[in-house]
């Protein structure tokens, strides 16, 4: 099979715009309670009611400072309350959002105001105010601080605008109307601004809602957003949730504060990206391992994959449901229990999951349903469902969108999911339209006999060997960073002999590797070379090894002398590796992999 079509559940609107969500959730369910705000280490409820109420207060002052209907108006801040609030305050007050991460550069921030044309900013914190005030275009009249009651200032400075204003400037927002600017991350040259529309979240979000409706309309469900809204997968987590009515939370800070609200919040299922699941997976192997329980864990690992794939043959022996029931107490509960202890599914998207990773976490009690999407189809394109799940791949289209493998296997997009085209850049919109409007994703792909998409790798950054073979690094890379002691790693080898791999280190899972190992003292510089880390690594290296041919194996590795980060420039902000920076920062260390 090269082409599949499912059929649209919700149909690609042609009147109203993303306020409707909010402002008939009022009318019609006042007292529903639609998110939570934090309040000390506990959670505020707010009702339909009352988020409207707010949305609109501060709409008017957006309007008091002198937003008019198409206005491009810039956010820029970490996940909290107030990035939904104006979100769709500057929605209903007929502004379009531009989105920028909050560990932006100074260059990169100044580049999306002007190529936007915004004319105001609201920003998280005074330091992001003293990055942005010396490099803000002229054109940006206004610029608010979140940490300074943004909301209230807006909310007093709008008294004198009345709800018929409001009402009016809502009217005028159509489904074709630009809805948010969201820049590209930009792995190579400037970001592209994607034209995403009120209709294209409409269809995406209606239709993913629709579509997972055990997940999404679950009586009393619940989700705790902690990806960046900035990133497309956050606002359609963001956007679903308000769409279905459920019980929305944030998250500003996933490394601090994730454990303790999870624990506090307890949503019934989460959205994040492969990181997370690697993290929490590596995270509880460590803490077994220190324990001096690393057998345990191991042996419930094989029980959850293998009761995962009991599931697909619908068979289990006695033996093995024997052991999973025992395992379950004691292991898979808790990791239950550090996602909040109520979760019983989730949606993985922004990169490959791995099917090992799948089927533990389905054979632990969580179902991890692995999408796929891009920026320019307003996040998922794919979704594995409850009722439809093949571990391994990214699921079926989403109801109203076409997928095909081109003859090179590319895969092609094509919906009302896919945006309008990238903002004043025509060169590039040829580039990734094809005549008849299918959208070209740059990725590899397949298409088995049920419909079921399996992405294979990258198609820019495939590598070619000296030999000419054609290597995925994305199918070696996702199994290196099942291990444990593994946190990122890069595939190298274009023009070369042979594949090789840059590896850095999980210093969390380092920190329990030293005082298993009786290295006391020894930090990640002075173990780079030590024969007992490698020989574990490339136990790591070994297993990935698997997956490919010896063609395509990893021959050499060097462990590097600390991680990749957003902040040193090696990894955009949903956490994809900059390739060509790392190949540029460690030419020295690839350069030794060949001599």
């Amino acid at each position: 099979m090269n082409e599949i079509t499912i059929p649209a559940i919700v149909a690609d609107p042609s009147t109203g715009n993303l306020t409707n969500l909010v402002a008939e959730r009022a009318l019609l369910e006042p007292s529903r309670i639609m998110l939570s705000r934090p309040l000390g280490e506990g959670w505020q409820p707010v009702t339909a009611q009352e988020f409207d109420a707010e949305v609109r207060a501060t709409a008017k002052g957006l309007v008091a400072a002198g937003i008019e209907v198409g206005d491009r108006v810039g956010i820029m801040a970490r996940t909290r309350y107030e990035w939904t609030i104006l979100d769709f305050a500057i929605w209903y007050a007929g502004g379009c959002v531009v989105p920028i991460y909050e560990t932006s550069s100074a260059e990169q921030v100044e580049w999306i105001l002007s190529d936007s044309g915004a004319v105001a900013l609201i920003v998280e914190t005074p330091a992001h105010k003293d990055l942005v005030t010396p490099i803000a275009p002229k054109a940006v009249r206004n610029l608010w601080v979140m940490t300074d009651g943004v909301l209230d200032t807006l909310a007093k400075a709008g008294v004198g605008i009345s709800d018929t204003v409001i009402d009016q400037r809502r009217s005028e927002l159509l489904p074709k109307t630009l809805a948010t600017l969201i820049y590209t991350s930009g792995t190579t040259g400037k970001p592209k601004g994607v034209s995403i529309t009120h209709g294209n979240f409409l269809s995406e979000c209606g239709n993913v809602v629709q579509g997972a409706s055990d997940l999404f309309l679950k009586e009393g469900g619940s989700t705790l957003l902690f990806l960046p809204v900035a990133h497309v997968f956050g606002r359609m987590v963001q956007i679903g949730s308000i769409t279905a009515g459920l019980h929305l939370a944030h998250c500003s800070d996933p490394v601090g504060r994730l454990p303790f609200d999870l624990a506090s919040f307890k949503p019934t299922f989460v959205l994040a990206v492969p990181r997370i699941f690697e993290k929490i997976y590596n995270g509880a192997e460590a803490r077994a391992e220190a324990a001096g329980k690393g057998k345990i864990f191991h042996a419930a690992a094989e029980t959850a994959i293998a009761y995962s794939k009991a599931m697909d043959r619908r068979g289990f022996n006695p033996l093995l449901s024997l052991k999973h029931a025992l395992f379950d107490k004691l292991v898979f509960s808790k990791i239950r229990a550090g996602m909040g202890g109520n979760v019983e599914a989730a949606i993985s998207g922004g990169a490959p999951l791995g099917e090992r990773l799948g089927h533990f976490y389905r054979g632990a009690g969580i179902r991890v349903l692995e999408g796929y999407g891009l920026t320019e189809t307003t996040a998922g394109a794919t979704l594995n469902l409850s009722s439809a799940q093949k571990v391994g791949s990214v699921g079926r289209p989403i109801p109203g969108t076409s997928i095909k493998i081109a003859d090179d296997g590319e895969v092609l997009i094509r919906g009302p999911i896919v945006m309008q085209g990238y903002w004043q850049n025509d060169a590039a919109n040829a580039e990734v339209f094809t005549e008849d409007r299918w959208f070209r994703s740059g990725d590899l792909g397949r298409i088995d006999e049920e419909g079921y998409l399996y992405i294979v790798g990258r198609k820019k950054e495939l590598i070619v060997t000296s030999g000419g073979k054609n290597v995925a690094p994305a199918v070696l890379e996702d199994r290196l960073r099942a291990h444990p002691l593994v946190s990122q790693c890069m595939v190298v080898g274009d023009n070369k002999p042979y594949i090789a791999a840059l590896i850095t280190v999980d210093q969390d899972a380092l920190k329990a590797w030293i005082t298993a190992n009786k290295k006391d003292g020894a930090t990640l510089a002075s173990l780079i070379n030590d024969p007992a880390l490698n020989s574990v690594i490339q136990t790591a290296v070994d297993e990935a090894n698997k997956a490919v041919s010896r063609a395509e194996s990893i021959r050499k590795f060097t462990i590097l002398p600390e991680d990749f980060s957003i902040a040193g420039g090696q990894m955009t902000a949903k956490l994809s590796i900059k390739r060509h920076v790392i190949a540029t920062q460690y030419a020295k260390e690839i350069a030794a992999l060949y001599e």
